[in-house]
C-alpha cells in the first residue's frame, strides 16, 4: 500500500504531502482543481514517461516521491531479479531536470523505466472509464479467470515445460534445416574427402619426395660431379688426399722437435681423415646412385598431386592437407549421424508436448470450474449495481496451439438486456456498463488474490442515488481487504470513506497552486452538502451529508 506522496515543482503543485492509510481514501474536488495532477504525479513513480512539458518553474528540477509498505506483497523475488535492495518501506522517486532529462530511483538506487515500471504494476492499479477497456483483452480475462481458479502454481509448471518444448521445437528447426544443407553439401565433401584419402597423406614426407625427385632427375650431372671430386681428392699423382698425405708425413718428421709443429701436425691429420671419409661417402653415393625412371615417374606422380591438393586448398604443407581430410570426414560422419539426432530431439518433443499439454488441459479443467461460480457473483453485483437483467456467458475453447496461457482462447460473452444475445463482452458494453463490471470484477478479486492499492478515477460518472451507495458499498467492502483510493464527485461514495482528501486551487501573488487537504468530521459535513447542493449550503444538504455520513 501507499503511505505517503511527496510532490514537488510539478504542474499547479509547488510542494505537497500527502499521507495515506489503509481502507478506503475518498478524494474530492471541484473540476479543474487539479485531482489529475495527483494522478499524474502517482504515474510517474510507477514508471510512466514523463513530460519536462509539467515542470512548474522550469529553473528547479522536479521531484515526485512515493513510500509504499510492502511487506505483504512477496515481491522479494522481483527485487532480486531486478538487483534491488527489498526494503519493506521502498521508496520510488523520479526526477525531471531542468533540461528535460528524468532520472528514476527505487531505495535511491537508479532504475530504468523498465524496471520500474515491473515493480509499479505490483504496487498501483489505477482505472477510470478509458482503463476499463483492459477488460475486454483475452489477457486480462484469463488473469482474472485464473487468479479464481487459483492457477499460480500451475501456470508457473505450464510457463516452465512450454519453454522447454519451444525450445526443443527451435533445435530441431535448426537441425533440420542443417540437414537439408548438410544433404547438399554432402556429395561434394564426399568428393574432397576421398580424393584427400586416396592420396594416403599420412604417409607422405613432403620434404623426401622433393629431395627425391631431384636426384634422380639429375642423375647424370650429379654422377659426374661425384667422379670429377673423387678424381680431384683421390687421384695417385695429383689427387688432394696424396698431396695432403706427404704433408703429413713431412710434418710427421718435426712434431717432436716442437709443440707447434705437433699441433700442426695433429690439425692437417684431422683433415686428412676427414678427407678420407668423404671420398668414402662419396665413392658410395656414386654406387649408390643409378637411373630408375620407374622410380622417377613415380615420385613425380606422388608430388604433382600433392602439389594440386595444395593449389586446390590453398595450404602449402601435409599437415594443413591431413587437418582439411580430418575436418572432412567430421562433416561426412555429422551427415550420416545427423538422422539419429533428428530422431532423438523429435522424441524429447513429443514428450515434453505431452507434458505441456497435459497441464494446459489441466489449466482449462481448473477455469471451467470456476465459469458458474464468477457469473453468479458478477450478475449479482450488477444487480445491485443497476443492471439486474446482465448475464454472462464464458467461452473456452481449445486450440492446437500453445500460448502463454495455454492452449485456449477465451470470450466473455455478455448482454445487459433481457432478450438480448450475448455478445463480446469488449463490443457489447458500454462505458459506464464496462466501469460497473470492472468494479464487480475487483470485488470478487479481494478475496482470491492480494490486489496492489487500487485507485478508482471518477469511474462513478453518471452514476447517482442507489446505484452511487451500492457502488460506495462494494468500495468500502473491499477496503477491509486492500488500500482503495477513490476520486469522486458522488457523495454517496465520498461519505463511505475513512479518510477523506479535498483537492483545491489557491491563489496568492497572481499565482495558481494547487493544495490538498485531509477533512476533519466537520469538513467532511461541509464538503459533501456542498457535492449534495452546491456552494449555497442548505440546512437540507447538511443534514443529507451528517446522515450519509452516519
Amino acid at each position: 500500500m501507499i503511505t505517503s506522496l511527496s510532490i514537488k515543482n510539478y504542474a499547479l503543485i509547488e510542494d505537497i504531502r500527502v499521507d495515506f492509510d489503509t481502507g478506503l481514501t475518498i478524494i474530492t474536488g471541484e473540476t479543474g482543481a487539479g485531482k489529475s495532477i495527483l494522478l499524474g504525479a502517482l504515474g510517474l513513480v510507477v514508471g510512466n514517461r514523463a513530460d519536462v512539458k509539467v515542470v512548474k518553474d522550469t529553473t528547479k528540477k522536479c521531484v515526485i516521491e512515493a513510500c509504499f509498505s510492502i511487506a505483504n506483497y512477496n515481491l522479494k523475488s522481483l527485487f532480486t531479479a531486478n538487483d534491488l535492495d527489498y526494503e519493506a518501506q521502498t521508496i520510488m522517486r523520479r526526477e525531471i531536470l531542468p533540461s528535460g532529462k528524468s532520472r528514476a530511483f527505487v531505495n535511491d538506487t537508479p532504475v530504468t523505466l523498465h524496471q520500474m515500471q515491473a515493480l509499479g504494476v505490483h504496487l498501483i492499479d489505477v482505472h477510470s472509464q478509458h482503463d476499463t477497456q483492459t477488460l475486454g483483452t483475452e489477457a486480462y480475462q484469463f488473469q482474472i479467470i485464473d487468479a479464481l481458479a487459483q492457477n499460480d502454481d500451475l501456470l508457473k509448471d505450464y510457463a516452465k515445460s512450454l519453454r522447454e518444448y519451444r525450445s526443443l521445437k527451435k533445435d530441431l528447426t535448426a537441425l533440420i534445416a542443417e540437414k537439408d544443407q548438410a544433404v547438399k553439401e554432402l556429395d561434394y565433401h564426399s568428393f574432397l574427402y576421398q580424393e584427400l584419402a586416396e592420396a594416403n597423406l599420412a604417409s607422405l614426407d613432403q620434404l623426401a619426395l622433393e629431395e627425391s625427385y631431384e636426384k634422380l632427375n639429375n642423375t647424370e650431372t650429379i654422377q659426374e660431379a661425384l667422379a670429377k671430386t673423387l678424381t680431384m681428392l683421390s687421384n695417385d699423382e695429383m689427387g688432394g688426399i696424396t698431396r695432403l698425405s706427404e704433408a703429413r708425413s713431412n710434418l710427421g718428421e718435426i712434431a717432436n722437435f716442437s709443440v707447434q709443429y705437433e699441433s700442426l701436425w695433429k690439425r692437417l691429420n684431422s683433415v686428412v681423415i676427414e678427407l678420407e671419409d668423404i671420398v668414402g661417402e662419396t665413392e658410395m653415393a656414386s654406387e649408390q646412385l643409378e637411373a630408375d625412371p620407374e622410380k622417377l615417374f613415380a615420385v613425380n606422380d606422388k608430388l604433382q598431386i600433392l602439389y594440386k591438393l595444395q593449389q586446390k586448398h590453398t595450404v602449402a604443407t601435409v599437415k594443413e592437407l591431413i587437418d582439411i581430410e580430418e575436418n572432412l570426414g567430421e562433416k561426412v560422419a555429422s551427415s550420416t549421424q545427423i538422422d539419429s539426432k533428428i530422431e532423438d530431439l523429435q522424441d524429447k518433443l513429443v514428450a515434453v508436448r505431452t507434458v505441456t499439454l497435459e497441464r494446459a488441459l489441466h489449466l482449462n479443467d481448473k477455469r471451467r470450474g470456476v465459469f458458474e461460480m464468477l457469473k453468479q457473483k458478477l450478475e449479482t453485483l450488477l444487480k445491485d449495481l443497476g443492471l439486474p437483467f446482465a448475464q454472462f456467458q464464458f467461452k473456452l475453447d481449445e486450440t492446437e496451439d500453445f500460448k502463454p496461457h495455454g492452449n485456449a482462447s477465451l470470450q466473455w460473452l455478455f448482454t445487459a438486456n433481457q432478450g438480448t444475445t450475448l455478445g463480446p463482452l469488449q463490443k457489447v458494453a458500454s462505458g459506464g456498463e464496462m466501469s460497473r463490471i470492472m468494479l464487480a470484477v475487483k470485488a470478487i478479486l479481494t478475496r482470491y488474490k492480494n490486489l496492489a492499492t487500487l485507485v478508482f478515477d471518477e469511474i462513478d460518472t453518471g452514476v447517482s442515488g442507489e446505484i452511487a451507495h451500492k457502488m460506495a458499498e462494494i468500495m468500502s467492502i473491499m477496503s477491509t481487504r486492500m488500500q482503495v483510493v477513490s476520486i469522486t464527485h458522488l457523495p454517496q461514495i465520498a461519505a463511505k470513506g475513512d479518510f477523506h482528501k479535498r483537492v483545491f486551487k489557491k491563489e496568492e501573488n497572481e499565482v495558481t497552486t494547487t493544495q490538498i487537504k485531509e477533512l476533519s468530521t466537520e469538513e467532511r459535513v461541509i464538503e459533501i452538502a456542498q457535492m449534495i447542493g452546491g456552494s449555497s449550503l442548505s440546512e437540507s444538504a447538511i443534514a443529507h451529508a451528517k446522515q450519509l455520513l452516519n
